[in-house]
């Protein structure tokens, strides 16, 4: 950590914090509503409220993203979900099942609509922290240890419910994300606010010329499309899992979580390897490749020990693609763009999960789990194989479609 700069630090430290906090409080908002309403349709309510604004928002915010100051908007979203967190609390104190659900509904409504604004900038901000050698370290470090937040918050969680009443997490979860906020305040200005008028055709326009700019950037769109291949296989596991070790391997609760576990695990480890291994387009595709590779062997696993070291395997291989390839965007990127085409790129992403989601679910689906699991590896493998042959062939530096080679 020493070799990064302290604006970098205090990005880390306050995105990690409000990794943790945002899962603590999501797990007591679902404990919550369940607890209200006992309703399976409730739950699916609650997550559709946080996820159809996010990404209505995600689509059309992109031309805002250009002219703001990055670092004042990132830690006032931060103080903003602080008070939000509070709402349950609020409505609870109002003693009635209908003043804690509409709190539940607000808060994760705001969430929704705040997600993808801080997600965006926070992935521009990082090349104006990190020099551009330190840029895949950098994604590497700060997304290992996200996953590792989503890891360990549920069983901290868990363990303050043997201690405390549920209500109080939240208060906890508030605490967290104004500790963020304190965090990216010590960030200092880098960015500069562009003046721009506000008018219905000049939000159109520089939202046209925003898509444009993406699709004219071939590499940007590739890599986006790739990893959006991995969003998508993300998404149909988190319908194919339960029934995956419970069903077809006839594992006990324990097993399955041993296998939730050993993903995150796994991409610790991931990030700790990139960090000794060449930054080249080969162990970026390379990793690619093999975290695919991850989700195919699966097909032929047939004990719960052996998906554990898939899941495993997965976790350790995908931070080679994963890091080095935002490291390039960063850096491809035209820096007076960069918020604008990360919205972009993270719409794709969003997207692509819910598919997979919807893809898993399909009732009309005569795949069986095995079948799913092969396909979903496959479609990562195939483009991930052609994009690394195609970068051993000598060529010079990708730039625009209309530029020359």
């Amino acid at each position: 950590m020493k070799k990064y700069s302290k604006s970098f630090r205090s990005l880390w430290i306050g995105e990690i914090v409000s990794e943790f906090g945002g899962v603590a409080g999501a797990i007591i908002n679902g404990l919550l509503l369940y607890e209200l309403t006992g309703s399976r349709e409730w739950m699916g309510i609650l997550w559709l409220v946080y996820f159809i604004p996010s990404l209505v928002l995600q689509g059309i915010s992109s031309p805002l993203l250009n002219h703001v100051i990055k670092e004042k908007v990132l830690k006032n979203i931060q103080l903003i979900r602080a008070g939000a967190y509070l709402l349950p609390l609020a409505g609870l104190g109002i003693g009635t099942e209908k003043g804690s659900i509409i709190g539940l509904v607000i808060l994760q409504c705001i969430l929704g609509l705040l997600q993808p604004i801080f997600a965006s900038l926070s992935f521009a901000l990082l090349p104006e922290v990190c020099t551009e050698d330190e840029l895949a370290d950098a994604n590497g470090l700060l997304d290992g240890t996200l996953r590792l937040m989503s890891f360990l918050a549920p069983g901290v969680t868990s363990l303050l419910l043997l201690q405390l009443p549920m209500h109080w997490i939240y208060g906890i979860s508030a605490i967290l994300f104004f500790i963020s906020f304190l965090a990216l305040s010590r960030i200092p200005q880098i960015s500069t606010q562009m003046v721009a008028t506000w008018t219905k055709k000049f939000w159109w326009s520089e939202m046209k010329e925003g898509y444009r700019n993406f699709f004219s950037y071939p590499q940007l769109l590739q890599l986006t499309i790739l990893s959006s291949t991995v969003q998508f296989a993300v998404g149909a596991t988190l319908v194919l899992s339960i029934p995956f070790i419970q069903g077809e391997l006839g594992g006990e609760t324990w097993e399955y979580g041993i296998f939730k576990g050993a993903f995150p695990i796994g991409y610790v480890m991931g990030m700790l390897l990139l960090t000794k291994l060449p930054k080249s387009p080969r162990t970026m595709y390379f990793g690619l490749i093999g975290g695919g590779f991850s989700f195919v062997l699966l097909y032929f696993v047939h004990s719960v020990p052996f998906a554990w070291l898939c899941e495993l395997m997965g976790g350790i291989l995908f931070p080679l693609f994963n890091a080095q390839s935002a490291a390039i965007f960063q850096r491809e990127a035209p820096r007076d763009r960069l918020a604008q085409l990360s919205a972009v790129r993270l719409l794709f992403m969003r997207v692509s999960m819910p598919l997979g989601i919807l893809f898993a679910s399909l009732p009309f689906l005569t795949l069986n789990i095995r079948h799913v699991y092969f396909g979903i590896g496959s479609i990562i493998i195939l483009p991930g194989v052609y994009y690394l042959i195609d970068s051993l062939q000598p060529r010079k530096r990708w730039s625009r479609i209309n530029d020359k080679y």
